[in-house]
Formats: C-alpha cells, sequence, structure tokens
C-alpha cells in the first residue's frame, strides 16, 4: 500500500467530479492482483462500486457527500481503471474476494456498499458471500445475472455487448475505444449531453489503456459463471437479509431494478432516479446522492 494524496480530475461542466483533497491512493495488493483504492472520511464505512464505462472516477460527488460521516472506500474493480489487468479472475465472486481483500488491508470489519451497473453483480456477490461483513446494500440500474429475469433481460437488443468480445473484436476497438464507448453513454443516457465532454475523453483513456479492453470484454464473458454461482449461493445461504435499496434510472431500468432485487433480498426499497437513464452521477448527481444518503443514515 501506498499513503499518497488523491490527485483528482479538476470537475468541468459538472462531469468528472474531484475526490476531497484528503482523500488518498493506495494500491493494494491482494487476491492475486492489485487494486486501486481511493478512500477517505470518517465514520461507519461505506464501499462504492462502478461498472462498465467507467471507474471509480464516477463517485467523486458522492464520495464528497458522504465523507463528513461515512469512511468512503472507491476501488477501480479488477482490471478497470488504475487496477492491475491480469489475465483471468472475472467471474464476480472472485471480485468479492478483491473487495474483501481491499477491506481487510484498509483493517475495516463490516461496510455499507453502493453499487452500479457491473459493480452491483460484484457487490451482490460480495454480500451474498461476506454477509456478515454487509450492512445495507444500494443496487443501482443494472440486473444481476441468473437472478429474477435474466433471461428475458438478454433478449433485449440493447444488450448485444454481453456477447461481444474474443481476440478479434479486441482489434476491432483497437485505437477507436471512443467509438466503442460512445455508443454506451449516448443509447443508455435519457439526455447523453448529459454524459459531458470531459467525462468521456477521461473515460476513454482509461479504457485505452493496455489490457483495458480485454478486462472489459473478460466482465461481460464471465456473466454465465456469475449466473451459476449466483443461483447456488441463493440457493445455499437463501436471499440477503440486509437493507437494499434498488434504484433505476428513469427511463433506464425504473421501478423494475426493485422487482428484480426481490428475487435475490427480502428487504427491498424502490426508488427511481428521475430524468435520468442509465448514468446516475453524469445524467442527476444531486437526486442520486438524496435517495441514497438518507437510505445509508436510516437506522
Amino acid at each position: 500500500m501506498s499513503d499518497t494524496p488523491e490527485t483528482a480530475a479538476p470537475a468541468a461542466a459538472g462531469q468528472i467530479v474531484p475526490f476531497p483533497a484528503d482523500f488518498r491512493i493506495d494500491e493494494i495488493a491482494t487476491n492475486g492482483t492489485t487494486i486501486h483504492v481511493r478512500s477517505g472520511g470518517q465514520g461507519p464505512a461505506v464501499v462504492l462500486l462502478h461498472g462498465y464505462g467507467e471507474t471509480g472516477d464516477m463517485w467523486g460527488a458522492m464520495a464528497a457527500a458522504l465523507a463528513p460521516r461515512y469512511t468512503v472506500v472507491v476501488p477501480d474493480l479488477r482490471g478497470m481503471g488504475l487496477s492491475a489487468k491480469p489475465p483471468g479472475g472475472y467471474d464476480k465472486k472472485t471480485q468479492a474476494g478483491d473487495v474483501a481483500g481491499v477491506l481487510d488491508a484498509l483493517k475495516i470489519e463490516k461496510a455499507a456498499l453502493v453499487t452500479h451497473d457491473i459493480g452491483n453483480m460484484v457487490g451482490f456477490a460480495f454480500a451474498a458471500v461476506y454477509r456478515d461483513r454487509v450492512t445495507k446494500c444500494v443496487l443501482i440500474d443494472a440486473p444481476l445475472p441468473g437472478v429474477g429475469p435474466w433471461e428475458e433481460i438478454l433478449k433485449n437488443p440493447l444488450l448485444w455487448h454481453f456477447r461481444f468480445g474474443g481476440p478479434d473484436m479486441e482489434r476491432l476497438v483497437e485505437g477507436r475505444e471512443r467509438i466503442y464507448l460512445d455508443r454506451f453513454w449516448n443509447e443508455f443516457s435519457a439526455h447523453p449531453s448529459h454524459f459531458g465532454e470531459a467525462a468521456r475523453a477521461h473515460y476513454a483513456a482509461l479504457y485505452a489503456l493496455p489490457g483495458a479492453m480485454h478486462a472489459g470484454f473478460s466482465q461481460f464473458a464471465a456473466f454465465d459463471q456469475d449466473a451459476v454461482d449466483n443461483a447456488a449461493l441463493l440457493a445455499a445461504d437463501g436471499k440477503l437479509s440486509v437493507p437494499v435499496l434498488a434504484l433505476g434510472g428513469e427511463t433506464s431500468f425504473g421501478a423494475a431494478m426493485a422487482d428484480v432485487m426481490r428475487f435475490a433480498a427480502t428487504d427491498v426499497t424502490g426508488g427511481v432516479v428521475p430524468g435520468s437513464g442509465h448514468w446516475i452521477m453524469e445524467e442527476n448527481p444531486g437526486a442520486t446522492i438524496a435517495l441514497v444518503v438518507p437510505f445509508l443514515d436510516a437506522p
């Protein structure tokens, strides 16, 4: 682990929001890889997990809102952002072990989870495997492999990228990462202009790093194994019993996000981020924070 102050990208048009100046960066070696982690604040721990098309940088505004009364931990997922890009381990149960290792290194026993997209899948696996380490879960705008209407969700033509990958596809997008990612940012936004140019350039550069697109494709390629693992975890130990807040973007999963989570948890509260598609922290960060913080604050 290093002990280096966080150097955040400057805010631009409300898109890339810097982390608080006193946040630190650690490179935490765990579970056969190295995870890039920002952390700061004080109080009970909250782990923020990002999804595909972004990195932990998406959570700057959320981290700033939580830091006065929570210890905030923000990893880049395995293979994404500034974390190492190993050849394997992209099933979400393995990545749950990455999260456990990060918390162990930071000497955090228990945490709440706030997750988005692929982060939902990693967070759910963590909550299902390490049930005594999770206090609450917020899952935002993405399904869980093998849970509830998963097979129907897979039929949505907008989700063709779930089956897109492999070396030929990597060659097709090499040097064209921005073109590939713009498709996600445009089609999954209520208003594409709300995912600003500064954020697009920032993330495209990170996904153009060596091995980054391979790792991203590997996240999706692991979904079949994730579905098997999730079914086994639910069969062995039942649904999650911790409080769950399931949020959907108004023009994306919407209220259906709560319907999905009721297949996997017993105490589910639903909510909708208004005026937003999938990219909740770019499209309506204020509303997202206003939904998440009271849920975390509640006894």
